[in-house]
């Protein structure tokens, strides 16, 4: 039977296998992970889930370039491989969308270097861009590789178009994985409560109030989560993290959703279902109200609609801004604390955390149950090399 928001905890049961403290995409992705495991879990969230960071409307799955490979690489482009039948399983267990595409990307080179430097990310990708018999390409071209989207005169030296990326709605993907959760068998979920008073040692944490004992904890609770571990990890020069602001807008327009989301110096430009254009992101390392939009975003949307003609007289039906996690070494922080083993990160990845929560998610619930991960992970994603920077 499906259970009711706050209902374990509140019938009086005080004790579960595993605690994620956080119900963003990154608990919500280890929530399912623990119902396939058949852990008895409870997910706890401060507010709603996914009210925070993957609230947001941008969406954008956006590979890392094809050159340079390395582990960090390989591990983002499995991740996104495999995201695809991730989000299957889900929609097909709920008979939710979760808005998910795999559209490619669009990069206008607009100076000639740039596309002498494109040209050789093509041949990266040849040589990379694999897995099970799907190849995935990076395409230099003189012309955009669809008509009536991006401005011709955006790149005077050419266009990039890789098949790889994709995109998601935030928000519906988040609906589905609560969906899915809500019918799970092995998982409670509470929300409006924060988590507090943890003692990893003892197993116990109090979660809005009542005192609840656990066997792990997975910290997923996102920017929170740094000063959360960081009362364990006493002594560091330097936070384990920090927020960093993005705004985001969404406006409605008559365009194929199956459009490549466009990308250039830091503004996304991501095609949804329905007729709608996400367009973002800033990144603030300072502000003064995290819940705001501002001239930044406007800048943004100005920028979206000199690029996209069909833009420039789409309404602004949204504007979003939130704090999303940025780990010390900007990578992804998982793993359980050095201290503190029952204590297990899961948190970070910033701009990339809707590509990789799945797979970062299942390998910490892995760990939670003493198994080993199907897969190995940068050894700089560790919670431990994180704290290492930190204390320098």
């Amino acid at each position: 039977m499906p259970k009711a928001d706050n209902a374990a905890v509140s019938s009086g049961q005080s004790s579960f296998s595993l605690l994620i403290a956080g119900g963003g995409i990154m608990g919500l992705w280890a929530a399912v992970h623990a119902e396939r495991l058949g852990i008895d879990t409870l997910l706890a969230d401060a507010g709603a889930l996914g009210q925070g960071a993957s609230g947001g409307l941008l969406g954008a799955l956006m590979p890392h370039m094809p050159d340079k490979w390395n582990a960090k690489k390989q591990f983002q482009f499995d991740a996104l491989v495999s995201l695809e039948s991730e989000i299957a399983a889900i929609e097909a267990a709920t008979g939710l969308s979760a808005g998910y595409r795999r559209s490619g990307r669009i990069i206008p080179l607009p100076k000639p270097h740039l596309r002498k430097i494109a040209l050789t990310h093509s041949a990266d990708a040849e040589t990379h861009w694999h897995q099970g018999g799907r190849d995935f390409y990076w395409h230099v071209a003189d012309a955009p590789p669809v008509a009536d989207w991006i401005d011709p005169a955006a790149g005077d030296s050419g266009f990039v178009h890789d098949t790889l990326a994709g995109r998601v709605a935030p928000r519906t993907l988040v609906a589905a994985l609560g969906a899915f959760l809500r019918q799970a068998k092995h998982v409670s979920i509470i929300e409006n409560a924060a988590v507090g008073g943890l003692e990893p040692e003892r197993g116990v944490a109090d979660v809005g109030g009542k005192i609840v004992c656990f066997g792990r904890c997975i910290v997923a609770a996102g920017h929170q989560s740094f000063p959360l571990l960081q009362q364990f990890t006493p002594g560091l020069e330097k936070p384990l993290g920090q927020p960093v602001k993005g705004q985001a807008a969404l406006l409605k327009a008559e365009i194929d959703p199956a459009f490549p989301t466009i990308f250039r110096d830091g503004l996304y430009i991501v095609a949804h279902e329905g007729g709608y254009a996400a367009i973002g992101s800033t990144s603030e390392n300072r502000f003064d109200d995290p819940a705001s939009t501002d001239a930044q975003l406007d800048g943004l949307v100005e920028a979206a609609r000199e690029m996209v003609p069909v833009l420039r007289d789409a309404p602004i039906i949204a504007r979003w801004a939130g704090l999303r996690p940025k780990a010390i070494d900007r990578d992804p922080m998982i793993g359980p604390h050095p201290a503190y083993p029952k204590l297990i990160a899961l948190t970070g990845g910033f701009k990339v955390s809707f590509g990789l929560a799945h797979r970062l998610a299942e390998a910490a619930v892995h760990m939670a149950t003493g198994r080993s991960a199907p897969f190995v992970l940068p050894e700089n994603f560790a919670l431990s090399s994180h704290i290492v920077v930190a204390s320098r």
